[in-house]
C-alpha cells in the first residue's frame, strides 16, 4: 500500500486502542484524549483531518457526536464548550483484543478496495485497455506507483452549534451601531467602504489564449516515439495486446503459480549444470541424491537438496524427452537422452515459460 496509507492504518489501530481503553472504563472519549493518546503511541502528530480520513475508510466503526459539559483537565479547553465525542460502534459490552483485531483487518481491507478502485482507473487508461476482476487481482500492475496515490478524502465531522461571530467591518458596524461613538462609527464606515472597493481589483482573468497542462500532455502523448517511426500501426497494436495479456496474467496469478514460474526461469541454467555432472561422473545414470549435492554446490545461488530435487523432478517433468527419472529399489536413477542437443533443450524450455506466463 502507498505509505500515507500504512500511516494512516497505523493511525486508526493507535486511535482504536485509546477509543477501547476509554469504553471499556465507561469513560467518554474525546478527541483531546485521543489525540494525547495517539501521538504518544505513534510520535507523530495527530489531527482533526486524520479522523476525518478515518471515518471516510471506516465510517462504521465509530459515531461522533459534539457535546458540551464534559469534564476536562486541561486548561485550554473553556468550560461548558462543545467537545467532539467518539464511541465505538459495539454491540458488546467490551472491546476485547480480538474484537480490535477483527477491526484492524476490516480497515485495512477497506484502504486495499480503495487503491484497486485508483489500480483500475489506471488499467482503463492504458493502450490497450486492461480490465482485471477485483477477486483475481494478486500484485499491481508493474508500472502502477502506488505512491503516487492521492490521499483519502476527508468525511465531515458534526460541529458545535454555530455561534455568531463578527468578521467584517460593516458587521461590527452594524451589531454595535448602537453602543460606539460617532467618531469610532466614521472609521468603520470609511474602512468598509474601501475593502468593498479594493476586493474586485484583486482578481485577474484569466487568459483564454494560454494553453492548458492537458492540451499540452494530450498533444506530447499522441505522438509516437521516434524508434517507432515507419512500424505498422497493425504490429504496434499486436504487441500491446499480447504486453497487456501478459501484465494481465501477472496480476492474478497466485502464489503456487508464482513459485512454479520461479522455478521454471532457473531450468536453463540447472540443465546446462546437470549435463556437465553427467560429462564429469562419466555415467550413463545417477543417483537423485548425488545429482542434487554436485548440482547445488554448482548453482550461482543458495538451494538446499530437497530444493534442488523439487527443480529436478520439474525439469524431467517439462523436458521429458531428454530427463527421465527411474525409480529402481529406494533410489531414484536419472539418466539423459545423450542424442538430443542441449540446445533444443534450451529453446524447449524457453518456449515453455514463455507459455506459462501467458497463462
Amino acid at each position: 500500500m502507498p505509505y500515507q496509507y500504512k500511516v494512516l492504518a497505523e493511525m486508526f489501530r493507535s486511535m482504536d486502542t485509546v477509543v477501547a481503553m476509554l469504553y471499556n472504563r465507561c469513560e467518554t472519549a474525546t478527541f483531546t484524549k485521543i489525540k494525547q493518546g495517539v501521538q504518544d503511541m505513534m510520535h507523530k502528530r495527530f489531527e482533526e483531518n486524520h479522523v476525518c480520513q478515518i471515518k471516510t475508510v471506516f465510517p462504521e466503526a465509530y459515531t461522533f457526536r459534539q457535546e458540551k459539559n464534559i469534564p476536562t483537565f486541561n486548561s485550554s479547553i473553556k468550560k461548558g464548550s462543545h467537545q467532539l465525542t467518539v464511541e465505538p460502534n459495539e454491540s458488546r459490552p467490551l472491546l476485547s483484543a480480538s474484537c480490535l483485531l477483527d477491526r484492524r483487518r476490516i480497515f485495512h481491507q477497506k484502504l486495499v478496495s480503495i487503491v484497486k478502485q485508483h489500480h483500475k482507473v489506471f488499467l482503463s487508461s492504458l493502450v490497450p485497455p486492461v480490465s482485471v476482476p477485483d477477486d483475481k487481482l494478486t500484485r499491481w500492475h508493474p508500472r502502477f506507483n502506488v505512491d503516487t496515490v492521492p490521499g483519502v478524502q476527508t468525511s465531515s465531522l458534526p460541529q458545535p452549534p454555530h455561534t455568531e461571530k463578527l468578521s467584517t467591518a460593516q458587521e461590527v458596524l452594524d451589531k454595535a451601531r448602537s453602543l460606539i461613538t460617532p467618531k469610532m462609527e466614521k472609521a468603520l464606515v470609511s474602512l468598509a467602504l474601501k475593502t468593498q472597493d479594493t476586493a474586485p481589483e484583486s482578481k485577474e482573468p484569466t487568459s483564454p489564449q494560454s494553453p492548458t497542462v492537458s492540451q499540452t500532455t494530450a498533444a506530447s502523448s499522441a505522438q509516437l516515439p521516434t524508434a517507432l517511426k515507419g512500424v505498422s500501426q497493425s504490429l504496434l497494436e499486436r504487441i500491446r495486446a499480447k504486453e497487456a495479456q501478459k501484465l494481465q496474467a501477472a496480476m492474478t496469478r497466485n502464489s503456487t503459480q508464482e513459485e512454479r514460474l520461479l522455478m521454471m526461469s532457473r531450468l536453463p541454467e540447472l540443465a546446462r549444470i546437470l549435463r556437465n555432472v553427467f560429462v564429469s561422473e562419466k555415467k550413463p545414470a545417477l543417483i537423485m541424491e548425488v545429482a542434487c549435492n554436485r548440482m547445488v554446490s554448482s548453482y550461482r545461488s543458495a538451494l538446499s537438496t530437497g530444493e534442488m530435487e523439487k527443480h529436478i523432478r520439474l525439469l524431467a517433468e517439462v523436458a521429458a524427452d531428454w530427463l527421465a527419472i527411474h525409480p529402481i529399489r529406494k533410489d531414484f536413477y536419472l539418466k539423459l537422452n545423450k542424442t538430443m542437443e542441449l540446445n533444443i533443450v534450451l529453446d524447449k524450455l524457453s518456449n515453455r515459460l514463455r507459455e506459462e506466463e501467458r497463462l
